[in-house]
């Protein structure tokens, strides 16, 4: 059965689209129980009904035809319940539904499982029998629940596919078909897609027609030419160094070459309109396919080689494909993973929206784009991003959503949200030069999250009054190498002078976790629970150093530095960290440099941390509390992962405790406290953290107008009450939700969702903060 199951998911894995997956499966699932009927009834999203997609053994002609309401029939059952149902004598059941032109009145027993993908209930997948005397065993029963759990992604895959290409399940022109993920940066884009991709990775290559097809089989024999001179050559040099039987390897590549080979068939996938990099793809996963469901161990082996052959090729066809790539006016990046350096490849001002496959909204991605104010979604597992190159796209970073190909109304409803975000921030420039106070004079410091100079230009305009964390790791993420002394100093002058007097703290090099640096990589089972932080500069001390004494020489003359320790789970961390500290302070000073010790704090981030408070602040001159990695660690969610996002709650109780926990003890030996993750940049966390008795609270540079606005317009005693009401809260779904209602009450309701408000209007907001 295991080998059955293999093959069964290897050949679902490579169809093109969902009809073929479906035919697959049930062919193959009715051949493997040795029973005389399979089929597929997948639940339509857009009518809530069972519709028969798939079958064997049935007749053919009601796929397409057959539905059955939620609950209606053996089907609804097995789809309400969600759990196996199993019976000897089906029509004699009380939910049995007849429909004459299944032809299934000759079948009595049925066993049907729930196809469930993510929570989400997607069908139902059913075998039936003729004997009534047969009843499915539990090793049956139980490869039907393997079968339809394995398929649940790859059927979820495709049905996006086509939902994408606005057909709704029943091959029917469908409007409006969203995909959900999860916010990853508010706002609200319209733009055409562009779809970005790794070099050389096949499974990612968008499918696209051509009106050249002269062109493009000329660039894939010109790829067929030089990838055959690369073997040829390598093939040469070894040849003294290899046995013949390793030698032939270089034989089959070259065979595989040849004109009547593989590039014939290539060719003729060009000649059938496609472009040469999806005529490629296409005709090298066949021939995978082919490979991989043979018997033979060594021929299995063959796909292997083939694979290899197909990105050799396609790296050549790719080869400045990708630096000629045309952005639209409006582009919406997709990728499967969005990464820094794709940002900085749209050309200033074109970029307005991103969407990417693998991330959460407390990625550095999306912390990235809700720094530059790019709205987001991330975590579209079941999207196959190579269909949404081209297509216009509308991209709701409020609620997670994508919309691929909206009808008219439709975008229409979201430019009047679009309109409506703009027209806020412009009402709210006049803060800038305001100060934070609530309207009984309690005053919180406004500081940003930055790690470009970019992020700095944008904080000066909205009012920042200094950096409450400066990433210094971006500057090594966008090298080849670790920057020298001489760059790093020239990076930190920068944000020093740009906001002296004001404070700037920079955090020292904090890599590991999802920040990986190329020229040394750091490869873990578990890489947040590993070596990161704080613990990989203290085990390479002449990087510390090397980064400290930048820092300190950048200060000379302005004396605003804070230097801020990450990771910290232990005292003697602090200890060790400060000792060399000192050192380069002292050696600073003795070449000639007149700058003040700069002031050392703590990032609270670690649960360990949180109960030691009182013992580092003894040690340290202030605190800051990085929420995202402290709800990460608390909730034992990897932040990362779209699988378990809804378990990420920055408004969980036990986070909240714990915050409040860390400013009174903080408080009670007299050291302050703030707070840089994204909970400050929430108008309703930045509410409550102020209750809390933080004293400074930094966040993304888009946020702090929206943070300020409230702040001013709500009083130190109203914050009080709202915490002491939510504290006594156990839900963090239901927390949330009550402190949205209390801002929407206090006439705030556009700052959590535009074109969903209610309470005062724009004009009186604007006017009741200024």
């Amino acid at each position: 059965m295991l080998s059955t199951l293999r093959t069964i998911v290897q050949e679902v894995n490579s169809a093109r689209d969902l009809q073929e997956a479906l035919s697959i499966i049930v062919s193959r699932v009715q051949k493997a129980m040795n029973t005389e009927v399979c089929s597929v009834y997948l639940l339509d999203p857009a009518t809530n009904r069972y519709v028969l997609m798939a079958t064997e053994g049935l007749y053919r002609k009601a796929v397409g035809r057959v539905s059955l309401g939620y609950s209606e029939g053996l089907v609804g059952l097995v789809g309400s319940r969600e759990e196996p149902i199993n019976l000897e004598d089906a029509p004699s059941h009380p939910r049995y539904r007849y429909f004459p032109e299944t032809g299934e009145e000759r079948f009595r027993s049925f066993l049907g499982v729930p196809i469930i993908h993510h929570r989400r209930l997607m069908g139902v997948l059913v075998v039936q029998q003729r004997e009534s005397s047969r009843s499915f065993n539990e090793g049956e029963e139980a490869f039907m629940v393997t079968i339809s759990a394995q398929l649940s992604g790859v059927i979820a895959h495709s049905e996006a596919t086509g939902a994408i290409g606005g057909l709704s399940l029943t091959g029917e022109e469908a409007h409006d078909i969203g995909f959900d993920g999860v916010p990853g940066a508010p706002g609200v884009a319209i733009g055409t897609g562009v779809t970005v991709y790794p070099a050389a990775d096949l499974d990612l290559v968008p499918e696209k027609t051509t009106d050249d097809i002269e062109h493009e089989l000329d660039l894939f024999q010109c790829a067929v030419s030089a990838v055959r001179g690369d073997i040829e050559r390598v093939a040469a040099r070894l040849a003294s160094q290899l046995r013949p039987q390793e030698q032939a390897l270089f034989d089959v590549y070259l065979r595989m070459l040849s004109d009547e080979a593989l590039p014939d068939e290539v060719n003729g996938k060009i000649r059938e309109g496609n472009w040469a990099q999806g005529s490629l793809k296409q005709v090298v996963q066949q021939y995978v396919r082919n490979f991989e469901m043979m018997d033979d161990h060594y021929l299995q082996e063959r796909a292997v080689d083939v694979r290899d052959l197909g990105r050799r090729l396609l790296s050549h066809l790719q080869e400045g494909e990708q630096a000629s790539l045309e952005y639209p006016e409006r582009t919406v990046l997709v990728s499967e993973e969005i990464t820094p350096a794709m940002l900085g490849e749209v050309p200033k001002g074109q970029l307005v929206g991103l969407v990417s496959v693998k991330g959460s909204s407390h990625s550095h991605v999306a912390i990235l784009a809700r720094a530059m104010g790019i709205p987001t979604v991330m975590g579209l597992v079941d999207i196959p991003v190579n269909q949404l190159d081209g297509k216009e796209l509308v991209v709701d970073g409020f609620e997670g959503q994508i919309f691929a190909s909206p009808s008219a109304d439709l975008r229409a409803y979201y430019q009047v949200i679009c309109d409506e975000e703009n027209e806020l921030i412009r009402g709210l420039e006049a803060l800038r030069d305001l100060p934070c106070e609530t309207t009984d004079h309690h005053r919180v410091s406004m500081l940003v999250n930055t790690g470009l100079m970019t992020d700095v230009l944008r904080s000066l305009t909205h009012g920042a009054e200094g950096i409450g964390l400066y990433r210094t790791e971006v500057p090594f993420m966008i090298k080849d190498r670790f920057p020298s002394e001489q760059e790093q100093r020239e990076y930190y002058r920068e944000q020093l002078e740009a906001f002296a007097p004001n404070p700037v703290t920079m955090r020292t090099l904090d890599i590991g976790g999802d920040k990986c640096l190329t020229y040394f990589p750091i490869q873990e089972e578990n890489p947040f629970l590993g070596w990161r932080g704080i613990r990989v500069t203290l085990d390479h001390p002449e990087i510390f150093q090397l980064q400290v004494r930048a820092m300190m020489k950048a200060s000379e003359g302005l004396n605003n530095l804070q230097i801020m320790l990450p990771m910290i789970s232990n005292i003697s961390e602090v200890e060790e960290s400060l000792h060399l500290i000192y050192r380069v302070y002292h050696e600073v000073r003795k070449d000639g440099y007149n700058i003040h010790m700069p002031k050392v704090g703590v990032l609270i981030e670690v649960p360990a941390a949180v109960y030691q408070i009182r013992e580092l602040a003894d040690r340290v001159d202030f605190l800051s509390v990085g929420t995202n990695d402290l709800t990460q660690y608390l909730l034992a969610v990897d932040r990362n992962n779209p699988r378990v996002a809804p378990l990420y709650h920055s408004y969980h109780p036990a986070v909240l405790q714990a915050l409040v926990r860390i400013a009174q003890d903080a408080h009670a030996v007299g050291k302050p406290v703030g707070v840089c993750g994204e909970l400050a940049g929430d108008p309703g966390g930045a509410v409550l953290l102020m209750a809390m008795g933080y004293d400074s609270l930094s966040m993304n540079a888009a946020s702090l107008p929206k943070v300020k606005s409230v702040i001013r317009s709500v009083s130190l005693e109203w914050a009080t009450n709202l915490l002491a009401d939510i504290l006594l809260l156990d839900s963090p779904h239901v927390i949330k939700s009550c402190v949205d209602l209390a801002l929407r009450n206090a006439g705030f309701g556009r700052y959590m969702r535009p074109g969903k408000s209610t309470g005062k209007t724009l004009a009186e907001v604007a006017s009741a903060s200024a």
